[in-house]
């Protein structure tokens, strides 16, 4: 994968102490950036190279849920917060819901009983240390940095005091994108910067829990459960699972629905 590893080049050493120096380090990372979603990608880099962690993310959420990736690092880093989607669960989820950081040194713990999907997925992944540093507009927690690491540990205070600097940067292109009035609502709408926003959500999600609600008749709350318990029992996401049901490759017969288990079938 292509964030394995820490360190910046120039002999550059990993965690700046200098906190006016970390600042400007993620902010000159952010500069030049041609959207607010690559924006959003150089700063997750940079948190890769400058805080000695394995990949890094920007998760937005409304209403409990993820609603998509605004940065990452890298595939491995957009994969890890699809998860988060998938289970309805993570620390990006916390931290937002809570206002407050969420530092999971190690996951593998016996005394760490949060997210337990997420977080064996995470560990399976090899995964063993997740930080999330809630990302606010206006006073409003909109979504989290995810921090993640191969090795358990917890981040010294340099590392964690970039960390949270970097949850304010983040900030700052989706105040470019949409100002300080926060409505997913208008995101939907598109116009402006919002279609930057809108193109985030999981429309394949949508697409396929609405087939079914009408192949299994039951409402869209539990139409999302059917798919998310169906995505967790084969190993997939939901956006994976999304697209195998909008694509006609897994049968919407409600016997096969019944429980996670339902079988696959190619289309023919």
């Amino acid at each position: 994968m292509e964030e394995c590893g820490h360190g910046v080049t120039g002999g550059e050493e990993s965690v700046i102490s200098d906190d006016d120096g970390l600042r400007a380090s993620l902010a000159a990372a952010m500069a030049g950036a041609d959207t607010a979603l690559g924006a959003a990608d150089r700063l997750c880099r940079a948190c890769v190279q400058l805080l000695e962690v394995d990949g890094a993310s920007v998760s937005l959420t409304h209403d409990g849920s993820t609603q998509g990736t605004f940065g990452s690092s890298g595939q491995m880093s957009r994969q890890l917060d699809e998860l988060q989607f998938t289970f309805g669960e993570g620390p990006c989820l916390d931290a937002a819901r809570q206002g407050a950081p969420v530092l999971v040194a190690d996951l593998r713990d016996p005394a760490e009983t949060r997210w337990p999907a997420f977080a064996g997925a995470l560990v399976r992944s090899g995964i063993h240390a997740v930080f999330a540093l809630p990302v606010m507009i206006a006073s409003k927690p909109i979504g989290a940095l995810d921090l993640f690491r191969r090795s358990a540990g917890t981040l010294d205070a340099s590392a964690l005091t970039g960390g949270l600097l970097a949850a304010e940067l983040a900030a700052l292109p989706l105040m470019d994108l949409m100002g300080s009035d926060l409505d997913w609502g208008s995101a939907a709408q598109g116009g402006g910067g919002w279609d930057q926003l809108a193109s985030l959500s999981r429309v394949e999600v949508y697409q396929a829990t609405g087939m079914l609600v009408g192949a299994l008749d039951v409402d869209p709350t539990e139409a999302l459960v059917r798919l998310r318990a169906y995505a967790f029992a084969h190993d997939m996401t939901a956006a994976d699972t999304a697209w195998e049901i909008v694509e006609g490759r897994l049968s919407l017969d409600p016997a096969d629905w019944l429980d996670p288990g339902g079988h696959r079938e190619e289309a023919g």
